[in-house]
Order: structure tokens, then sequence, then C-alpha cells
């Protein structure tokens, strides 16, 4: 399994997805110094504005479109280098392959979470005053992460399936979805509003991104445990479902 895990990093190395990982996250230290410039002085100068709008988006944007690009991309190197084939000829387990490829994906996305932290920090010390709230922005990272890692293998698994259009075509819809349902009582029937209903107490943001008024029920912090064990078993069933999928695919 070592040796798998090590030839996933290899083949991920000066790659577009790398880049993204890195990339997407120091974006947002651009995108909040050029809304604090457009905005009036004061509308965001503080860390609770700051974190509202980073993890908001972090959490509607990034969350879904993120996971499915890396994960098309992951499948599409595969294709286009001939993995597939040579693996018929090699005796390489195609599930262990499946969790060493989710396994890799989950390492980006953590890597990705850790460049969110500097950069929310990076972009505070620009604009935002007074000490940094270091625990929440650790807390709030480490949630989304968590909460998102339970995407890949479905994300995976279109990707594997039907390519790169399938793959974000199913971000893109879990992104509405996620939105539309996090506000509502049955977005735990929904994987991709878990982030983004973390989100909410831990930030103070509605998902829709308007800041939450005192007393709000969204503040409810109860929500947070449920969702990470909700997304660790959902986690655990899909990777074992689409594992057995992409085992009886390869043997086709």
């Amino acid at each position: 399994m070592l040796n798998l895990l090590q030839a996933e990093v290899l083949k991920s190395r000066r790659t577009f997805a790398r880049k993204l990982v890195i990339g997407a996250p120091l974006f947002f230290v651009l995108y909040a110094i050029a809304v604090k410039m457009l905005m009036p002085d004061g509308q965001l100068s503080t860390w609770e504005a700051l974190l509202a709008m980073v993890f908001n988006w972090w959490s509607v944007l990034f969350v879904p479109l993120g996971t499915a690009l890396l994960c098309a991309l992951t499948e599409a190197r595969e294709r286009k280098s001939g993995a597939e084939r040579s693996l018929r000829a090699r005796p390489v387990s195609p599930r262990l392959l499946w969790l060493a490829k989710a396994a890799v994906l989950a390492g980006h996305t953590l890597l990705s979470s850790a460049m969110l932290v500097f950069s929310t920090l990076l972009a505070g010390l620009l604009i935002a005053e007074g000490p940094a709230p270091l625990g929440r922005i650790l807390v709030a990272s480490a949630a989304v992460w968590v909460l998102s890692t339970a995407l890949i293998p479905l994300q995976l698994l279109a990707a594997a399936w039907k390519g790169t259009a399938l793959s974000l075509l199913l971000g893109l819809a879990g992104l509405f979805a996620g939105v539309l349902s996090a506000p509502r009582p049955h977005w735990l029937a929904v994987p991709w509003s878990w982030p983004t209903r973390a989100m909410a107490p831990l930030i103070g943001v509605h998902p829709n991104g308007v800041p939450l008024p005192a007393g709000d029920p969204l503040f409810d912090r109860s929500v947070i445990p449920l969702a990470i064990g909700l997304a660790l078993a959902f986690l655990a069933v899909s990777l074992l479902l689409t594992a057995i999928c992409y085992a009886r695919r390869e043997v086709r």
C-alpha cells in the first residue's frame, strides 16, 4: 500500500492539480484585499468579516467544485498515461489502487486546508484589525477538510466512469444542492451541504453569505459533531462501495 501511495504522489508532481491545491487558497488573499479596496472604510476591517467571507466561499465553492476538479484531473491523468491497460498485466489490487487514489486526494485537500489557514492569516494581517482568532481558523479549516473528504469517493467514481464532464457536473449540482439544503431540516441527506452547514455556527454566516442574526437556529453547534460523524461513516461506506465498483470495472 505504501508503494501505491508513493506512486500516486509522484504522478501528481508538476501537474495542474498541485498548482490548484496551492493556488486556490492563496487566491483568497487577493480576493479579500480586492474586496477591501472596493468597499467603504470599516466594512471589512474585522476578523469576523474576513472569516465570514473566506470560509463561506471556501465551503460553498471550493469544496464541491475543487474536489470535483481534483478527482477529474486524477482520472484524466490515468487515462492519458494508459495506466488502466497496464494495471491488468500487473499484480496490483484495483481496490488498493482506488484507496491509494482517494488517500492522496485527501492529502491534497489537507494541504489545501493548511494553505487556507496561512492565506487567511496573511489576509487578516493586511486588512483586519485586532488579534488573529487562530483557534477558530484552525477549527473551521479542520472541520471543512474532514467533511469534504466524504465527497472524494463519489466524485472520483464519477470521473472514472464518465470522465471530467460528469465529475464537474456532479460538483456543480452539489454546489447548488448544498447551499439550498444547508439551512433546511433535510441537510443531513445531502453530503455537499455538510461543510456549508457546519460553517454557519463556526463563523456566524448563513449559507447564502448573509451574517446570522443573534439567536438564529443555525448557531446550534451540535450539528458539527453530528456532521463529522455522519461524514466519516459515509466516507467509509462510499470508499468500500466505490472500490468494489472500480475493481469490477478494471477486470472487464
